[in-house]
């Protein structure tokens, strides 16, 4: 998570200071950043307000009603929006309040894209240089990030585009390590969703060797030995 004229814009990210349109707003976090922000649980919410210089203010959310069916949600960056955090009757499915706007409580309405509010961009960058993946750890945490959990599809369609984006064309790091007798995510954040390749056959169900988790150029999981050196993603 870098560093902008806003404070750090991380996976729960930063504020851009300006008011956009909802669509004007994902067209800036998409060039400048990653795209606008998503949220996995409650308390990424809750740590947003460190991230947006101490002062969660209303503003524009990756959040949008599906097209293709008026009661389901997606996200900017891809995937369904499983976690949600509407206020007391919302949404309310008036005309065309497609989109999602996150108030200072940090409950979520439903509103019309065409209005104009500050929003939140999430930022993910790709580390070209090669590391085992204990010191690809180390360098992210040097620079006070670290490397990913993937909690969701929307998560994992980031990461991967981002690879692409930067033309790396092989595995990268993220924040998987086998420890004990199972995978978890070094940050602590709980292995709920998985994504492993059926390349490799089984073998990260018990791995004698390969202990820590690369996510490939396809966007899937793959168990690999922990001194092999990748290109890594700080988030």
């Amino acid at each position: 998570r870098k560093a902008s004229e806003t404070g750090f814009h991380c996976l729960w990210s930063g504020r851009v200071r300006g008011m956009k349109t909802w669509s004007s707003a994902q067209a800036y976090c998409r060039q400048h950043y990653t795209d606008l922000s998503f949220f996995n649980s409650q308390s990424e919410i809750e740590k947003l307000p460190r991230a947006a210089d101490g002062n969660l203010v209303p503003g524009w959310i990756g959040l949008y009603r599906d097209p293709n069916n008026k009661t389901a949600w997606k996200w900017s960056g891809g995937g369904d929006a499983t976690f949600q955090n509407w206020d007391i009757g919302e949404p309310n499915n008036a005309g065309d309040e497609n989109n999602g706007w996150m108030v200072s409580n940090g409950k979520w309405y439903d509103v019309s894209g065409s209005n104009f509010y500050p929003f939140y961009c999430v930022d993910v960058t790709v580390v070209e240089e090669k590391m085992s993946w204990e010191d690809a750890l180390s360098h992210c945490r040097d620079k006070q990030t670290d490397l990913p959990s993937l909690l969701s599809e929307t998560d994992r369609l980031l990461d991967h585009n981002d690879i692409k984006h930067k033309n790396i064309s092989e595995q990268v790091w993220m924040g998987l390590r086998f420890l004990g007798d199972r995978w978890m995510w070094v940050n602590g954040d709980p292995l709920e969703y998985e994504a492993w390749s059926q390349e490799g056959g089984q073998d990260h169900q018990c791995p004698v060797r390969k202990r820590c988790g690369a996510l490939t150029k396809e966007g899937l999981w793959e168990n690999w030995d922990c001194q092999d050196k990748l290109n890594f993603i700080c988030v």
